[in-house]
């Protein structure tokens, strides 16, 4: 028969059992992937595929196909001829932190193409870090395929991250193959009209895309480690839809540039501007154009006097006089002293126009701004001895009449 004691310490027992443990749900079953055997280690693969016509903010995918190509190739400075569309390979990458360096991990890689009638995303994810070589031998066929690399900020980042991976695994990474890198256009079509030129800012203020419950990307690192630990595979699932649309605005982007870089296409003033410094490099006339445009559609502000001292500029140079000082006389009215129009006015009626008096009158005219607005010395100087050479052409003229 129990004692007393003997039924308390069965009570107490009884009281402090833990429940069993419920099995997690594997992380495969919750990123909608599989496990794959790649013949050097398993790895979780996901795949997901969008039609073409499908819509990310408020570009719809096909447009990578109407992308003009020869026009990026050529601000990439990419070998001709350019890259056929459906051998694009989009890819963005998750990592262990951003100093780079052997100690780096790129434990999930997005990769995206064209598919026929599709674009299709494909991600590889490490469950552990000893999985890299699965990881690679899966990613290695599909960068060999490519004709091209797309990514944003990939050539600071990504891409010398994934080459150190491939060589320290003894892999063969294609360093010749050509990459686009879309920050490098974003920045001259929005550098001055947005607060930055990050892709989450393009999608929310070009895109028009507002991602719901995104995880920010500083705290992915810390959700791998913790993954690493605990396996818990539930957080993980923003970091794998994170991932997916760094992909796909890679492909809207790329589509945003085949519409505005097309015939009439609907956007800002500022993005004309925009435009035209895209141009610029590569095709004068179609930035002019694009320059034009912007103001006439009412650009104003800082942005609309950049682009009139950049059209006063050609016309100079195409010697245009009359369009060329217009303009400097329009750039001169800006709101916030500049001496570049007052200097090229003095200019154009000294050494143009022989004109003299007018020049002398522009020049006080620039010096009396350039002292109301507290400008350099170097600028009053250059004034002030463009002056005194004005005076002394004035004292040598024979009087008129």
């Amino acid at each position: 028969m129990q004692s007393l004691d003997d039924l308390r310490r069965i009570i107490r027992r009884i009281e402090t059992r833990q429940p069993p443990r419920v099995a997690r749900e594997p992380i495969e079953r919750i990123v909608g992937g599989e496990v794959v055997d790649t013949g050097a280690g398993s790895l979780l693969v996901v795949r997901q595929e969008y039609s073409t016509g499908h819509r990310h903010g408020r570009v719809a995918l096909d447009g990578v196909r109407r992308a003009p190509l020869d026009v990026l190739a050529r601000l990439a400075r990419l070998p001709s001829p350019p890259p056929d569309p459906d051998r694009l390979l989009f890819l963005d990458t998750e990592t262990t932190g951003l100093a780079g360096g052997t100690g780096t991990y790129a434990f999930l890689v997005g990769a995206g193409w064209l598919e026929d009638d599709r674009f299709v995303v494909t991600q590889y994810f490490m469950r552990d870090l000893d999985e890299e070589p699965a990881l690679l031998a899966a990613l290695a066929p599909v960068v060999e395929r490519a004709e091209a690399l797309v990514t944003f900020n990939g050539g600071g980042f990504d891409l010398p991250l994934l080459e150190t991976r491939f060589v320290l695994a003894r892999r063969r990474w294609p360093g010749m193959l050509p990459h686009l890198d879309l920050l490098r256009p974003a920045r001259r079509v929005w550098a001055t009209s947005l607060e930055d030129c990050r892709l989450g800012t393009l999608e929310r203020r070009v895109l028009g895309l507002v991602r719901e419950s995104d995880v920010p990307g500083g705290l992915i690192p810390a959700l791998y480690f913790d993954w690493l630990r605990l396996r818990r595979g539930a957080p993980l699932a923003r970091v794998f839809a994170h991932n997916r649309d760094d992909v796909l605005s890679l492909a809207a982007l790329l589509g945003w540039f085949g519409e505005a870089l097309g015939e009439a296409p609907e956007i800002s003033p500022a993005e004309w501007a925009g435009l035209g410094r895209l141009w610029e490099p590569i095709d004068v006339d179609r930035a002019l154009v694009c320059y034009r445009t912007a103001l006439d559609a009412g650009l104003d502000g800082e942005h609309a006097h950049f682009v009139r001292l950049r059209l006063a500029w050609w016309e100079k140079r195409s010697a245009r006089w009359d369009a060329a000082r217009a303009l400097w006389e329009m750039a001169a009215r800006h709101g916030a002293f500049d001496p570049r129009p007052w200097e090229e006015l003095a200019k154009f009626h000294e050494h143009r126009r022989r004109d003299f008096v007018a020049a002398h009158s522009v020049v006080t005219a620039a010096i009396d701004l350039a002292r109301a607005a507290g400008a350099a010395g170097r600028i009053l100087d250059a004034f002030g001895h463009r002056l005194g050479r004005i005076e002394r052409r004035l004292g040598t003229m024979p009087p008129l009449g």
